[in-house]
């Protein structure tokens, strides 16, 4: 058995809020930075090389890239081994979201009931996602999603005959009617399979894969390119001016169904997508 304190869990987190929110990761740096060499808008060049500018600036000012600083989704993986010692492993991430927040000078949004709209006033509870693996590690990954882009995402329960073809037209379509709102270009999470939660689920932690991994199963790895291509057509572009870089990427996570089912859940997301992780 291994011993991990709440306090170092706490700690850990509270510097990941600030890290994902102020810091673009590579793969959608560089995703971005290809874009403008390849979008045949003028406007939208020049989108795309403002976005840019605004993630260097929050870089170095240690700044929000985005004033939606989001609601703080979390996925644990967490060691079958591994005994953390204090809080319970809920409290030690939510204090780590509070500080975190506080300190960073992130914008709260969290509201404590969805119809009286209180808000929090330090962005918790968290949404967490707990895997219990074997070995002795902890692994947290953060993803704060903000609302401009999640309010776009959509959920159908497909019929099994409806097959690849009914998947793509229900992700291309949500997109579509998503328009410039989740500030494009995207990223798009594909959940295929499960139940309804699951699926939601699934299109979620899509998001915090690397957008320069493709899914490790060839088939869905081609279907990922293939509706890149197809959301491409589309002409949303970036922010929503027209162009050719509506979407930087497809991700899609998979798993088993029933017979009688084939659910699907789009998540939207920014241009930003913003993620991070650690093991302890």
């Amino acid at each position: 058995m291994r011993i991990i304190t709440s306090q170092t869990i706490t700690d850990s987190v509270e510097k990941m809020c600030v890290l994902a929110n102020c810091h673009m990761n590579e793969d959608i740096r560089k995703a971005l930075a290809d874009s403008v060499k390849t979008e045949k808008s003028p406007v939208g060049r020049e989108l795309l090389q403002n976005v840019l500018k605004n993630a260097d600036i929050a870089a170095e000012k240690t700044m929000p890239i985005c004033q939606d600083t989001g609601i703080a989704v979390f996925f644990v993986e967490i060691g079958q081994e591994v005994y953390v010692e204090g809080d319970t492993l809920t409290e030690a991430i939510n204090k780590g979201v509070a500080s975190g927040y506080k300190n960073g000078y992130l914008r709260k949004s969290v509201v404590l009931d969805p119809i009286k709209r209180v808000n929090t006033n330090d962005n918790t509870p968290a949404i967490i996602y707990y895997d219990i693996v074997k070995g002795d590690k902890l692994k947290i990954t953060f993803a704060p999603k903000g609302f401009g882009s999640e309010n776009k995402s959509a959920l159908k329960m497909l019929n099994p005959a409806d097959g690849v073809d009914g998947v793509m037209d229900f992700v291309v379509e949500t997109v579509k009617k998503a328009g410039s709102n989740p500030c494009p270009p995207m990223v798009v999470g594909v959940g295929i399979g499960g139940t309804m939660d699951k699926a939601a689920v699934l299109s979620k932690k899509a998001l915090v894969r690397n957008i320069d991994k493709r899914n490790s199963d060839s088939f869905y790895a081609d279907l990922e390119n293939a509706l890149l291509h197809r959301i491409n057509k589309l002409g949303i572009g970036p922010q929503g001016m027209g162009g050719t870089t509506t979407a930087l990427a497809v991700n899609i996570e998979t798993f088993p169904t029933h017979i009688a089912g084939l659910p699907v859940a789009v998540n939207i997301s920014c241009h930003v997508t913003r993620h991070t992780d650690i093991e302890i």
